[in-house]
């Protein structure tokens, strides 16, 4: 499956490098990794993700990980990634502080106070663009910034935000991300947080975290990508982030997206390439052939017949889900598929 990086579904879908047999891992010289749902869920390593990871460093390609949470440092994610037995650097790693502490650098002046509702994270990456963390808006902040602070962030620091946000003082948040995941299930993330200090300022940050330019410039910047592959398990984020910058996206079915939700996703949320997970790097992801009337991929043909998504034949599940979008998006063109998709997702076992 493959549609051009940016445009719309008039455009039909074109054949990529990998598509003829070429591992994406061969035909990208950088690949732009999520972290969770991704690489690991819960803290803990996902099926196949150690060994395809690997297998990809030694054929040449340059891993980074890309992520919304400001929490933790690059070193801490670093050091993470190398017990899971990723062999990580914190410079391979790019969070959406180090995107947010670079955008307020360009708003104050260096050396400035910066209040900062948020943890670690933050604090560093402000640091490291010359920056002054400070903890109370009567610190005579230049700015407040906002990212993920963990689950016991208390709730005087949003007071703080709100006191300093209604001086003047302009506001910048890591990202939005409404939910994060947890061992234990789906947690409020940093969006949500943010949302409590918009609602008592009334105010709007400027965000730097996935999926807008901030962070993707981020990442350019420190990786020196020249031939970037987005890998990710989120839409709104992941790969609407690979659309807003212009470049190729693998979504990877071991997150938070789920093949109806792919199936109705509308242009900027539409992958590249989609796999079961990251063994997807390593091959050459097949084509899918055809028109309206009907795309083939693997053992399998797609198409809408009178308002209703069919899928004929057998083969390889995400063959068939591959054939399933091709139909769905031209079907559904600038806008989202609103067919009926339970039945031929119930066939594949998805």
């Amino acid at each position: 499956m493959s549609q051009t990086a940016g445009k719309g579904a008039d455009e039909g879908f074109r054949t990529r490098p990998a598509g003829s047999g070429t591992a994406l891992s061969e035909a990208y010289d950088t690949a732009l990794l999520d972290l969770d749902g991704v690489v690991y869920a819960g803290g803990r390593a996902i099926k196949y993700a150690v060994e395809s990871l690997g297998t990809a460093r030694k054929g040449g390609m340059h891993l980074a990980y890309v992520t919304n949470n400001a929490l933790r440092t690059p070193d801490a994610v670093a050091e993470h990634l190398t017990e899971l037995g990723i062999e990580t650097a914190a410079a391979d790693v790019i969070t959406s502080a180090q995107a947010a502490a670079r955008l307020v650098s360009e708003h104050v002046p260096e050396g400035a106070r910066v209040l900062v509702i948020g943890g670690e994270g933050l604090r560093v990456a402000l640091r490291e663009r010359g920056l002054e963390p400070v903890e109370s808006a009567d610190d005579d902040p230049a700015a407040v910034v906002q990212g993920y602070g963990g689950p016991d962030m208390a709730w005087g620091r949003f007071a703080e935000a709100c006191y300093a946000i209604a001086r003047g003082v302009p506001w910048f948040a890591s990202n939005t991300d409404l939910t994060i995941p947890s061992a234990r299930g789906i947690a409020p993330g940093n969006g949500a947080a943010v949302e409590v200090v918009r609602i008592a300022t009334k105010a709007e940050p400027k965000v730097a975290g996935k999926p807008l330019p901030p962070m993707h410039r981020e990442t350019i910047l420190r990786t020196g990508a020249e031939r970037p592959l987005v890998v990710g398990d989120r839409l709104d984020t992941d790969i609407e982030g690979a659309f807003n910058g212009g470049v190729d996206s693998l979504l990877v079915m071991t997150g938070v997206t789920d093949a109806a939700q792919l199936l109705a996703a509308p242009p900027r949320h539409r992958p590249t390439y989609v796999d079961a997970d990251l063994r997807g790097m390593l091959t050459g992801q097949p084509e899918v052939t055809g028109s309206a009337d009907g795309f083939g991929c693997g053992g399998w043909t797609a198409s809408v017949r009178d308002g209703e998504l069919v899928l004929d034949g057998d083969g390889e599940a995400m063959d068939g889900l591959r054939a399933l979008c091709a139909a769905a998006w031209t079907e559904a063109g600038d806008g989202s598929c609103t067919l009926d998709t339970d039945k031929v997702v119930a066939r594949l076992g998805l």
